[in-house]
Protein backbone atom coordinates (compact mmCIF):
# COMPACT_ATOMS: atom_id res chain seq x y z
CA UNK A 1 0.00 0.00 0.00
CA UNK A 2 1.42 3.34 -1.05
CA UNK A 3 2.14 6.44 1.58
CA UNK A 4 -1.07 8.10 0.82
CA UNK A 5 -3.05 5.43 0.76
CA UNK A 6 -2.14 4.34 4.29
CA UNK A 7 -2.66 8.21 5.19
CA UNK A 8 -6.11 8.16 3.48
CA UNK A 9 -7.02 4.61 5.42
CA UNK A 10 -6.25 6.31 8.72
CA UNK A 11 -7.94 9.83 8.46
CA UNK A 12 -10.85 7.53 7.36
CA UNK A 13 -10.87 5.46 10.62
CA UNK A 14 -10.18 8.65 12.61
CA UNK A 15 -13.43 10.30 11.34
CA UNK A 16 -15.41 6.92 12.15
CA UNK A 17 -14.55 6.70 15.71
CA UNK A 18 -15.52 10.18 16.23
CA UNK A 19 -18.68 9.81 14.98
CA UNK A 20 -19.34 6.55 16.91
CA UNK A 21 -17.93 8.58 20.32
CA UNK A 22 -19.74 11.72 19.86
CA UNK A 23 -22.91 10.45 20.81
CA UNK A 24 -22.10 8.42 23.61
CA UNK A 25 -19.87 11.82 25.59
CA UNK A 26 -23.23 13.50 24.84
CA UNK A 27 -25.44 10.67 26.84
CA UNK A 28 -22.82 10.95 29.00
CA UNK A 29 -23.01 14.38 29.89
CA UNK A 30 -26.69 14.63 29.59
CA UNK A 31 -27.48 11.97 32.35
CA UNK A 32 -24.15 13.72 34.75
CA UNK A 33 -25.78 17.27 34.24
CA UNK A 34 -29.96 15.77 35.14
CA UNK A 35 -27.90 14.52 38.18
CA UNK A 36 -26.93 17.56 39.48
CA UNK A 37 -28.84 20.09 41.22
CA UNK A 38 -29.70 23.11 39.25
CA UNK A 39 -27.60 26.18 39.23
CA UNK A 40 -28.59 29.93 39.78
CA UNK A 41 -27.92 31.52 36.14
CA UNK A 42 -26.30 35.04 36.73
CA UNK A 43 -26.43 37.73 33.86
CA UNK A 44 -22.79 36.35 33.13
CA UNK A 45 -23.83 33.38 32.06
CA UNK A 46 -26.04 33.78 28.93
CA UNK A 47 -25.15 31.24 26.01
CA UNK A 48 -23.91 33.28 23.48
CA UNK A 49 -21.69 31.84 20.56
CA UNK A 50 -17.84 33.45 21.21
CA UNK A 51 -16.89 36.41 18.82
CA UNK A 52 -13.46 38.45 18.58
CA UNK A 53 -15.84 40.99 18.76
CA UNK A 54 -17.01 40.08 22.47
CA UNK A 55 -13.40 40.76 23.90
CA UNK A 56 -12.88 43.22 26.75
CA UNK A 57 -11.35 46.70 25.05
CA UNK A 58 -8.25 47.48 27.39
CA UNK A 59 -9.52 50.78 28.24
CA UNK A 60 -13.20 50.12 28.53
CA UNK A 61 -14.82 50.79 32.08
CA UNK A 62 -15.91 48.10 34.42
CA UNK A 63 -19.64 48.78 35.46
CA UNK A 64 -19.37 50.93 39.13
CA UNK A 65 -20.64 48.70 41.83
CA UNK A 66 -23.40 49.73 43.58
CA UNK A 67 -22.54 52.23 46.72
CA UNK A 68 -22.46 50.08 49.84
CA UNK A 69 -23.57 51.11 53.84
CA UNK A 70 -20.71 51.64 56.39
CA UNK A 71 -20.88 49.68 59.01
CA UNK A 72 -22.83 51.35 61.71
CA UNK A 73 -19.73 51.26 63.99
CA UNK A 74 -18.02 53.06 61.49
CA UNK A 75 -21.09 55.65 60.95
CA UNK A 76 -21.11 56.25 64.43
CA UNK A 77 -17.56 56.94 64.73
CA UNK A 78 -17.32 59.29 61.93
CA UNK A 79 -20.24 61.39 63.01
CA UNK A 80 -18.90 61.93 66.32
CA UNK A 81 -15.72 62.78 65.56
CA UNK A 82 -17.09 65.20 62.88
CA UNK A 83 -20.39 66.25 64.62
CA UNK A 84 -19.87 66.40 68.53
CA UNK A 85 -19.20 69.72 70.22
CA UNK A 86 -17.84 69.19 73.73
CA UNK A 87 -19.43 71.72 76.00
CA UNK A 88 -18.51 69.84 79.56
CA UNK A 89 -16.28 72.04 81.65
CA UNK A 90 -15.35 68.88 83.59
CA UNK A 91 -13.95 67.08 80.45
CA UNK A 92 -12.16 70.22 79.28
CA UNK A 93 -10.70 70.58 82.71
CA UNK A 94 -9.77 67.18 82.81
CA UNK A 95 -8.16 66.83 79.86
CA UNK A 96 -6.08 69.98 80.74
CA UNK A 97 -4.51 67.42 83.52
CA UNK A 98 -4.20 65.11 81.44
CA UNK A 99 -2.40 67.17 78.78
CA UNK A 100 0.08 68.40 81.48
CA UNK A 101 0.44 64.95 83.02
CA UNK A 102 1.34 63.10 79.60
CA UNK A 103 3.48 65.68 78.04
CA UNK A 104 5.60 65.59 81.80
CA UNK A 105 5.85 61.80 81.47
CA UNK A 106 7.05 61.94 77.82
CA UNK A 107 10.22 64.33 79.12
CA UNK A 108 11.02 61.73 82.07
CA UNK A 109 11.12 59.33 79.23
CA UNK A 110 13.66 60.90 78.06
CA UNK A 111 16.01 60.33 80.49
CA UNK A 112 16.26 56.27 79.07
CA UNK A 113 19.03 55.40 76.52
CA UNK A 114 16.62 52.52 75.22
CA UNK A 115 14.16 54.86 74.23
CA UNK A 116 15.99 58.39 72.73
CA UNK A 117 17.17 55.57 70.84
CA UNK A 118 14.18 54.85 69.16
CA UNK A 119 14.16 58.64 68.32
CA UNK A 120 14.76 61.08 66.05
CA UNK A 121 14.41 61.11 61.86
CA UNK A 122 15.09 58.13 59.91
CA UNK A 123 17.86 59.40 58.47
CA UNK A 124 20.53 61.51 60.74
CA UNK A 125 20.25 65.04 60.57
CA UNK A 126 17.21 65.40 58.65
CA UNK A 127 15.07 68.30 59.33
CA UNK A 128 11.42 69.51 57.42
CA UNK A 129 10.36 72.98 56.66
CA UNK A 130 7.44 73.48 59.31
CA UNK A 131 7.87 69.83 60.90
CA UNK A 132 6.44 68.79 64.21
CA UNK A 133 8.62 69.61 67.43
CA UNK A 134 9.13 66.78 69.57
CA UNK A 135 9.17 68.16 72.88
CA UNK A 136 12.47 67.91 74.51
CA UNK A 137 14.14 67.25 71.85
CA UNK A 138 15.97 69.70 68.72
CA UNK A 139 13.72 66.98 66.38
CA UNK A 140 11.81 68.52 64.03
CA UNK A 141 9.95 65.78 61.74
CA UNK A 142 7.33 64.80 59.17
CA UNK A 143 3.76 64.63 61.22
CA UNK A 144 3.98 60.94 60.37
CA UNK A 145 7.07 60.20 62.16
CA UNK A 146 6.16 62.91 64.65
CA UNK A 147 3.30 61.28 65.77
CA UNK A 148 5.50 57.83 66.60
CA UNK A 149 8.17 60.20 68.41
CA UNK A 150 5.95 62.02 70.22
CA UNK A 151 3.46 58.63 71.13
CA UNK A 152 6.67 56.93 72.15
CA UNK A 153 7.68 58.86 74.92
CA UNK A 154 4.53 59.99 76.14
CA UNK A 155 3.47 55.92 76.73
CA UNK A 156 7.39 54.79 77.27
CA UNK A 157 7.33 55.22 81.36
CA UNK A 158 3.23 53.32 81.86
CA UNK A 159 3.32 56.25 84.03
CA UNK A 160 0.40 58.21 81.63
CA UNK A 161 -3.57 58.16 82.06
CA UNK A 162 -5.64 54.65 82.36
CA UNK A 163 -8.62 53.68 81.28
CA UNK A 164 -9.89 49.77 82.54
CA UNK A 165 -12.77 47.96 81.24
CA UNK A 166 -13.38 44.90 79.12
CA UNK A 167 -9.75 46.21 77.38
CA UNK A 168 -7.46 48.09 79.44
CA UNK A 169 -5.13 51.49 77.55
CA UNK A 170 -4.14 54.70 77.96
CA UNK A 171 -6.24 56.86 75.82
CA UNK A 172 -3.47 59.80 76.44
CA UNK A 173 -1.36 57.76 74.14
CA UNK A 174 -3.28 59.26 71.48
CA UNK A 175 -1.83 62.98 71.98
CA UNK A 176 1.42 61.31 69.82
CA UNK A 177 -1.16 61.87 66.83
CA UNK A 178 -2.93 64.71 67.99
CA UNK A 179 -0.39 66.98 69.41
CA UNK A 180 2.01 66.11 65.84
CA UNK A 181 -0.30 67.12 62.83
CA UNK A 182 -1.86 70.26 64.93
CA UNK A 183 2.06 71.78 65.58
CA UNK A 184 2.90 70.78 61.81
CA UNK A 185 -0.34 72.23 60.51
CA UNK A 186 0.19 75.40 62.33
CA UNK A 187 3.70 75.89 60.81
CA UNK A 188 2.35 74.94 57.62
CA UNK A 189 -0.76 77.45 57.14
CA UNK A 190 1.65 79.99 59.10
CA UNK A 191 4.22 79.57 56.33
CA UNK A 192 1.80 80.74 53.38
CA UNK A 193 1.33 78.61 50.38
CA UNK A 194 -1.25 75.96 49.90
CA UNK A 195 -3.55 75.98 53.13
CA UNK A 196 -4.26 72.20 55.65
CA UNK A 197 -7.31 72.55 56.77
CA UNK A 198 -8.81 75.89 55.46
CA UNK A 199 -5.64 77.60 57.10
CA UNK A 200 -6.83 76.24 60.19
CA UNK A 201 -4.85 77.51 63.25
CA UNK A 202 -5.07 75.54 66.44
CA UNK A 203 -4.83 76.04 69.84
CA UNK A 204 -4.55 74.20 73.22
CA UNK A 205 -7.81 74.14 74.01
CA UNK A 206 -8.43 72.47 70.25
CA UNK A 207 -6.26 69.81 71.29
CA UNK A 208 -7.73 69.19 74.71
CA UNK A 209 -11.02 69.20 72.79
CA UNK A 210 -9.69 66.62 70.45
CA UNK A 211 -8.45 64.79 73.20
CA UNK A 212 -11.60 64.32 74.60
CA UNK A 213 -12.91 62.56 71.54
CA UNK A 214 -10.26 60.12 71.35
CA UNK A 215 -10.29 59.30 74.65
CA UNK A 216 -14.08 58.63 74.25
CA UNK A 217 -13.82 56.46 71.28
CA UNK A 218 -11.08 54.67 72.56
CA UNK A 219 -12.45 54.32 76.07
CA UNK A 220 -16.42 53.63 75.10
CA UNK A 221 -14.99 50.92 72.62
CA UNK A 222 -12.85 49.47 75.80
CA UNK A 223 -16.15 49.35 77.54
CA UNK A 224 -17.68 45.69 76.46
CA UNK A 225 -15.06 44.56 74.05
CA UNK A 226 -11.79 42.54 75.00
CA UNK A 227 -9.67 42.27 72.12
CA UNK A 228 -6.81 41.08 74.56
CA UNK A 229 -9.13 38.06 74.92
CA UNK A 230 -8.34 37.41 70.93
CA UNK A 231 -5.03 37.75 71.17
CA UNK A 232 -4.73 41.42 70.28
CA UNK A 233 -2.92 44.64 71.97
CA UNK A 234 -5.13 47.78 73.02
CA UNK A 235 -3.12 50.27 70.90
CA UNK A 236 -5.49 49.07 68.35
CA UNK A 237 -8.09 51.55 69.84
CA UNK A 238 -5.64 54.14 69.92
CA UNK A 239 -4.71 53.81 66.31
CA UNK A 240 -8.74 54.01 65.54
CA UNK A 241 -9.43 56.95 67.74
CA UNK A 242 -6.87 58.73 66.63
CA UNK A 243 -7.69 58.21 62.87
CA UNK A 244 -11.40 59.17 63.92
CA UNK A 245 -9.96 62.75 65.64
CA UNK A 246 -6.93 63.40 63.07
CA UNK A 247 -9.38 63.29 60.13
CA UNK A 248 -11.22 65.92 61.23
CA UNK A 249 -8.07 67.78 62.27
CA UNK A 250 -7.29 67.87 58.55
CA UNK A 251 -10.49 68.62 57.20
CA UNK A 252 -11.68 65.83 55.99
CA UNK A 253 -15.75 64.75 55.23
CA UNK A 254 -17.43 62.73 57.18
CA UNK A 255 -17.17 60.39 53.95
CA UNK A 256 -14.27 60.97 54.23
CA UNK A 257 -13.43 60.05 57.80
CA UNK A 258 -15.64 56.96 57.09
CA UNK A 259 -13.31 55.82 54.93
CA UNK A 260 -10.17 56.69 57.19
CA UNK A 261 -11.58 54.53 60.40
CA UNK A 262 -11.86 51.86 57.45
CA UNK A 263 -8.36 51.86 56.71
CA UNK A 264 -7.72 51.60 60.06
CA UNK A 265 -10.02 48.63 61.36
CA UNK A 266 -8.26 46.50 58.07
CA UNK A 267 -4.51 47.94 58.73
CA UNK A 268 -2.40 44.79 60.60
CA UNK A 269 -3.75 44.60 64.08
CA UNK A 270 -0.89 44.51 66.68
CA UNK A 271 -0.48 41.22 68.74
CA UNK A 272 -0.21 41.10 72.62
CA UNK A 273 2.98 38.95 71.99
CA UNK A 274 5.44 41.47 73.59
CA UNK A 275 3.63 42.22 76.81
CA UNK A 276 3.44 38.26 77.67
CA UNK A 277 5.79 35.78 78.64
CA UNK A 278 8.25 34.38 77.33
CA UNK A 279 8.53 37.53 74.74
CA UNK A 280 7.95 40.42 76.68
CA UNK A 281 10.12 42.90 75.53
CA UNK A 282 10.66 46.88 74.94
CA UNK A 283 8.09 46.77 71.95
CA UNK A 284 4.83 47.13 74.30
CA UNK A 285 6.68 50.50 75.44
CA UNK A 286 6.40 52.10 71.98
CA UNK A 287 3.41 50.35 70.13
CA UNK A 288 1.44 53.20 71.04
CA UNK A 289 4.08 55.51 69.04
CA UNK A 290 3.26 52.83 65.95
CA UNK A 291 -0.12 53.23 66.71
CA UNK A 292 -0.21 56.99 66.36
CA UNK A 293 1.75 57.15 63.28
CA UNK A 294 -0.51 54.85 61.88
CA UNK A 295 -3.08 56.93 62.21
CA UNK A 296 -1.78 59.87 60.67
CA UNK A 297 -0.35 58.19 57.80
CA UNK A 298 -4.03 56.20 56.99
CA UNK A 299 -5.42 60.16 57.11
CA UNK A 300 -3.28 61.90 55.07
CA UNK A 301 -3.61 58.82 52.33
CA UNK A 302 -7.73 59.52 52.35
CA UNK A 303 -6.34 63.49 52.23
CA UNK A 304 -4.86 62.28 49.09
CA UNK A 305 -7.36 60.69 47.31
CA UNK A 306 -7.93 57.04 48.68
CA UNK A 307 -11.28 55.41 49.69
CA UNK A 308 -12.38 53.47 52.39
CA UNK A 309 -13.93 50.04 52.43
CA UNK A 310 -18.09 50.20 53.63
CA UNK A 311 -18.16 46.56 54.95
CA UNK A 312 -14.57 46.43 56.82
CA UNK A 313 -15.98 45.20 60.13
CA UNK A 314 -18.56 42.59 58.99
CA UNK A 315 -17.84 41.35 55.61
CA UNK A 316 -18.26 37.63 55.68
CA UNK A 317 -15.07 35.40 55.80
CA UNK A 318 -12.76 38.59 55.19
CA UNK A 319 -14.02 41.16 57.47
CA UNK A 320 -12.63 42.22 61.37
CA UNK A 321 -15.00 40.28 62.79
CA UNK A 322 -14.56 36.81 61.40
CA UNK A 323 -11.14 37.32 60.97
CA UNK A 324 -9.78 38.77 64.30
CA UNK A 325 -13.26 38.65 66.56
CA UNK A 326 -14.38 34.95 66.14
CA UNK A 327 -17.05 36.19 64.62
CA UNK A 328 -18.71 38.08 67.26
CA UNK A 329 -19.97 42.08 66.98
CA UNK A 330 -18.93 44.50 68.94
CA UNK A 331 -21.23 45.79 71.53
CA UNK A 332 -21.74 49.23 73.06
CA UNK A 333 -22.59 50.16 76.78
CA UNK A 334 -23.29 53.69 75.98
CA UNK A 335 -23.32 56.55 73.14
CA UNK A 336 -20.20 58.64 72.72
CA UNK A 337 -19.95 62.33 74.40
CA UNK A 338 -17.55 62.96 77.45
CA UNK A 339 -17.82 59.88 79.74
CA UNK A 340 -14.17 58.56 79.25
CA UNK A 341 -12.43 62.09 79.74
CA UNK A 342 -14.40 62.78 82.79
CA UNK A 343 -14.01 59.04 84.61
CA UNK A 344 -10.11 58.93 83.13
CA UNK A 345 -8.16 57.31 85.70
CA UNK A 346 -4.60 59.43 86.73
CA UNK A 347 -1.32 57.30 87.63
CA UNK A 348 -0.22 59.70 90.48
CA UNK A 349 2.26 58.02 92.46
CA UNK A 350 3.77 55.04 90.73
CA UNK A 351 5.40 54.24 87.15
CA UNK A 352 3.67 50.71 87.34
CA UNK A 353 1.11 48.93 85.35
CA UNK A 354 -2.40 50.26 86.68
CA UNK A 355 -3.85 46.80 88.01
CA UNK A 356 -0.99 46.98 90.60
CA UNK A 357 -1.24 50.42 91.71
CA UNK A 358 -3.39 49.74 94.64
CA UNK A 359 -1.59 46.56 95.30
CA UNK A 360 1.65 49.28 96.09
CA UNK A 361 -0.08 51.53 97.71
CA UNK A 362 -1.78 48.87 100.12
CA UNK A 363 2.33 47.85 100.72
CA UNK A 364 3.49 51.38 101.31
CA UNK A 365 0.79 51.41 104.22
CA UNK A 366 2.00 48.25 105.70
CA UNK A 367 5.60 49.82 105.74
CA UNK A 368 4.51 51.87 108.05
CA UNK A 369 3.07 49.42 110.58
CA UNK A 370 5.87 47.07 110.08
CA UNK A 371 8.23 50.00 111.14
CA UNK A 372 6.00 50.94 114.48
CA UNK A 373 6.94 46.81 114.92
CA UNK A 374 10.47 47.35 114.59
CA UNK A 375 9.71 44.93 111.56
CA UNK A 376 11.26 45.33 107.95
CA UNK A 377 10.79 43.38 104.53
CA UNK A 378 13.09 40.96 105.69
CA UNK A 379 10.85 39.81 108.49
CA UNK A 380 7.93 39.02 105.90
CA UNK A 381 7.23 35.27 105.02
CA UNK A 382 4.42 35.86 102.53
CA UNK A 383 2.23 37.74 101.35
CA UNK A 384 -1.35 37.40 99.53
CA UNK A 385 -2.91 39.55 97.27
CA UNK A 386 -6.52 39.69 97.26
CA UNK A 387 -7.03 41.14 93.30
CA UNK A 388 -9.22 41.53 90.31
CA UNK A 389 -9.47 39.07 87.48
CA UNK A 390 -7.51 41.20 85.16
CA UNK A 391 -4.82 41.93 87.55
CA UNK A 392 -4.23 38.30 87.27
CA UNK A 393 -4.42 37.79 83.53
CA UNK A 394 -1.89 40.73 82.89
CA UNK A 395 0.60 41.05 85.42
CA UNK A 396 0.21 38.21 88.20
CA UNK A 397 4.30 36.62 87.47
CA UNK A 398 5.36 35.12 90.47
CA UNK A 399 7.56 32.56 89.74
CA UNK A 400 8.05 33.76 86.27
CA UNK A 401 12.26 34.94 85.83
CA UNK A 402 12.55 38.68 85.29
CA UNK A 403 14.51 38.80 81.96
CA UNK A 404 14.10 42.37 81.44
CA UNK A 405 12.84 46.35 82.17
CA UNK A 406 9.36 45.30 80.55
CA UNK A 407 8.96 41.82 82.97
CA UNK A 408 9.56 43.73 85.87
CA UNK A 409 6.81 46.63 85.48
CA UNK A 410 4.09 44.33 84.43
CA UNK A 411 4.63 42.15 87.42
CA UNK A 412 2.87 42.55 90.74
CA UNK A 413 4.84 40.99 92.77
CA UNK A 414 8.11 42.41 91.51
CA UNK A 415 6.92 45.83 92.14
CA UNK A 416 5.54 45.15 95.26
CA UNK A 417 7.99 43.89 96.80
CA UNK A 418 10.30 46.80 95.63
CA UNK A 419 8.14 48.79 97.90
CA UNK A 420 8.69 46.58 100.87
CA UNK A 421 12.16 46.33 100.41
CA UNK A 422 12.89 49.97 99.56
CA UNK A 423 9.52 52.36 100.76
CA UNK A 424 9.70 53.71 97.35
CA UNK A 425 9.14 52.75 93.65
CA UNK A 426 10.26 54.64 90.35
CA UNK A 427 11.16 54.10 87.16
CA UNK A 428 14.98 53.64 87.40
CA UNK A 429 13.76 50.63 89.31
CA UNK A 430 13.10 48.61 86.50
CA UNK A 431 16.71 48.20 84.73
CA UNK A 432 18.87 45.53 84.72
CA UNK A 433 21.50 47.45 86.58
CA UNK A 434 19.11 48.97 89.08
CA UNK A 435 19.90 48.25 93.11
CA UNK A 436 16.24 46.39 92.66
CA UNK A 437 16.46 44.25 90.07
CA UNK A 438 20.05 42.97 91.77
CA UNK A 439 18.04 42.78 94.95
CA UNK A 440 18.23 39.25 96.86
CA UNK A 441 15.55 40.11 98.94
CA UNK A 442 13.52 41.78 96.53
CA UNK A 443 13.51 38.61 94.33
CA UNK A 444 13.13 36.04 97.24
CA UNK A 445 10.28 38.10 98.32
CA UNK A 446 8.77 38.32 95.22
CA UNK A 447 8.24 34.72 94.76
CA UNK A 448 6.71 34.41 98.24
CA UNK A 449 3.83 36.99 97.32
CA UNK A 450 0.61 34.51 95.91
CA UNK A 451 -2.68 36.50 93.98
CA UNK A 452 -5.89 35.08 94.59
CA UNK A 453 -9.11 36.42 92.73
CA UNK A 454 -12.22 38.23 94.60
CA UNK A 455 -15.16 37.37 91.99
CA UNK A 456 -16.31 41.21 94.16
CA UNK A 457 -13.03 42.48 93.43
CA UNK A 458 -13.94 41.67 89.53
CA UNK A 459 -17.33 42.51 89.57
CA UNK A 460 -16.61 46.13 90.85
CA UNK A 461 -14.03 46.58 87.99
CA UNK A 462 -16.66 46.47 85.60
CA UNK A 463 -18.95 48.25 87.49
CA UNK A 464 -19.64 51.41 85.34
CA UNK A 465 -20.73 52.92 88.40
CA UNK A 466 -17.71 52.16 90.84
CA UNK A 467 -14.90 51.01 88.35
CA UNK A 468 -12.30 50.12 91.04
CA UNK A 469 -9.29 48.03 90.87
CA UNK A 470 -8.96 46.90 94.25
CA UNK A 471 -5.87 44.65 95.62
CA UNK A 472 -5.69 43.92 99.35
CA UNK A 473 -2.48 42.72 100.89
CA UNK A 474 -2.26 40.23 103.96
CA UNK A 475 1.17 39.85 105.39
CA UNK A 476 2.62 37.05 107.37
CA UNK A 477 5.47 37.16 109.39
CA UNK A 478 8.30 34.90 110.07
CA UNK A 479 7.26 34.72 113.56
CA UNK A 480 3.98 33.72 113.26
CA UNK A 481 2.30 37.21 113.20
CA UNK A 482 -0.55 37.56 110.23
CA UNK A 483 -1.11 41.52 110.11
CA UNK A 484 -4.41 42.21 109.39
CA UNK A 485 -5.40 42.78 105.38
CA UNK A 486 -4.80 46.29 104.13
CA UNK A 487 -7.44 47.10 101.52
CA UNK A 488 -7.05 50.14 99.26
CA UNK A 489 -10.08 49.51 96.60
CA UNK A 490 -9.62 52.84 94.33
CA UNK A 491 -5.61 54.60 93.58
CA UNK A 492 -5.01 57.77 94.05
CA UNK A 493 -5.60 59.34 90.42
CA UNK A 494 -9.30 57.54 90.46
CA UNK A 495 -12.75 59.81 90.24
CA UNK A 496 -13.46 59.11 93.65
CA UNK A 497 -10.03 60.35 94.71
CA UNK A 498 -9.53 63.47 91.96
CA UNK A 499 -9.64 66.76 93.82
CA UNK A 500 -6.99 64.76 95.66
CA UNK A 501 -4.80 63.86 93.19
CA UNK A 502 -4.32 66.88 91.31
CA UNK A 503 -1.56 69.19 93.77
CA UNK A 504 0.47 65.62 93.35
CA UNK A 505 -0.71 65.42 89.63
CA UNK A 506 0.82 69.16 88.79
CA UNK A 507 3.91 68.35 91.35
CA UNK A 508 4.61 65.28 88.93
CA UNK A 509 4.63 67.54 86.01
CA UNK A 510 6.72 69.64 87.99
CA UNK A 511 9.68 67.34 88.92
CA UNK A 512 9.37 66.14 85.30
CA UNK A 513 10.10 69.47 84.03
CA UNK A 514 13.06 69.89 86.19
CA UNK A 515 15.76 68.32 84.83
CA UNK A 516 15.17 69.47 81.40
CA UNK A 517 15.26 73.03 81.53
CA UNK A 518 16.31 76.41 83.89
CA UNK A 519 14.17 77.04 87.22
CA UNK A 520 12.70 80.21 85.40
CA UNK A 521 11.74 78.57 82.04
CA UNK A 522 9.97 75.92 84.55
CA UNK A 523 8.25 78.26 86.36
CA UNK A 524 7.10 79.61 83.40
CA UNK A 525 5.41 76.34 82.27
CA UNK A 526 3.82 75.39 85.14
CA UNK A 527 2.06 78.95 85.29
CA UNK A 528 0.80 78.66 82.02
CA UNK A 529 -0.65 75.27 82.67
CA UNK A 530 -2.01 76.45 86.11
CA UNK A 531 -3.62 79.58 84.10
CA UNK A 532 -6.68 77.55 82.02
CA UNK A 533 -7.75 80.53 80.22
CA UNK A 534 -4.15 81.88 79.42
CA UNK A 535 -3.08 78.11 78.56
CA UNK A 536 -6.46 77.64 76.05
CA UNK A 537 -5.87 80.43 73.82
CA UNK A 538 -1.81 79.61 73.20
CA UNK A 539 -1.37 78.48 69.48
CA UNK A 540 0.02 75.23 69.49
CA UNK A 541 2.87 75.67 67.69
CA UNK A 542 4.03 78.40 69.87
CA UNK A 543 3.70 76.29 72.93
CA UNK A 544 5.38 73.44 71.62
CA UNK A 545 8.08 75.86 70.92
CA UNK A 546 8.66 76.25 74.60
CA UNK A 547 9.70 72.51 75.21
CA UNK A 548 12.44 72.62 72.45
CA UNK A 549 15.98 71.75 73.88
CA UNK A 550 18.81 72.08 72.09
Amino acid sequence: MSSLAARTLALSTRTALRQTRAPLASSFRLAQRSSLPPRQQTPYQTVRAFSASMLTKSDAMAAPAAPQEFDKEIVDMASYATNYKVTSDLAIDTARFVFLDTLGCGLKALEFPQCTKLLGPVVPGTTVPNGTRVPGTNYTLDPVLGAFNIGTIIRWLDFNDCWLAAEWGHPSDNLGAILAVADWVNRTNKAGGEKIAGGKIFTIKDVLEYMVKAHEIQGVMALENSFNKVGLDHVLLVKVASTSVVANMLGLSEAQTRDAISQAWVDGQSMRTYRHSPNTMSRKSWAAGDACQKAVNLCLKVLGGEGGMPTVLTAPTWGFYDVNFHGAKFSFQREYGAYVMENVLFKVSYPAEFHSQTAIEAAQRINKKLKSMGKTAEDIEDVTNRTHEACIRIIDKQFKPMDNYADRDHCVQYMVSVMFCFNWLEASDYPDNSEAAQSPLVESLRKRIKCVEDPQFTKDYHDPSKRTISNALTVRLKDGTTLEEEVVEAPLGHRLRREEAKPEILAKYLRHLEPHFSKDHVKKLVDLGNSSEQLYKTEVDEYMDMYVKS
